[in-house]
């Protein structure tokens, strides 16, 4: 009389087992998932960085506030090579286009990338 089942002690662990999710292990594409997911969430942390600073602008928030310089260091950090394509005579219109370019590409290829890594 032969059991195929492995006796408890010899069962891999699997923390996912009974909780209705799919296993880490299967080979389910769980990492394509996390890495779409990270993908995603940068790309939107990065246009909500963009467009922070471009409300600021126009709000004309006080640029020697700690929050609004780290907001605008890291909205140059993110736009650095969008910088100066419009040079519009009009200041807030040159920052919305100037910042907000980069905030619509980072979104699109973000999100367009995330869905590619989804289908894997």
């Amino acid at each position: 009389m032969s059991n195929t089942e492995p006796l408890p002690d010899q069962r891999q662990y699997d923390p996912y087992q009974g909780t209705g999710h799919r296993s880490a292990r299967g080979g389910d594409g769980s990492g394509a998932r996390r890495a779409a997911l990270i993908t995603h969430t940068i790309a939107d942390v990065a246009a909500v960085f963009l467009g922070l600073w471009v409300l600021l602008h126009l709000l004309e928030a006080n640029r020697s506030n700690i929050f609004v310089e780290f907001v605008h260091g890291t909205a140059d950090l993110l736009a650095w090579w969008s910088q100066d394509i419009f040079t519009m005579d009009t200041e807030g219109l040159r920052v919305l286009l100037n910042y907000g370019l980069p905030a619509v590409i980072y979104l699109l290829l973000g999100h367009g990338i995330a869905s590619r890594l989804r289908r894997l």
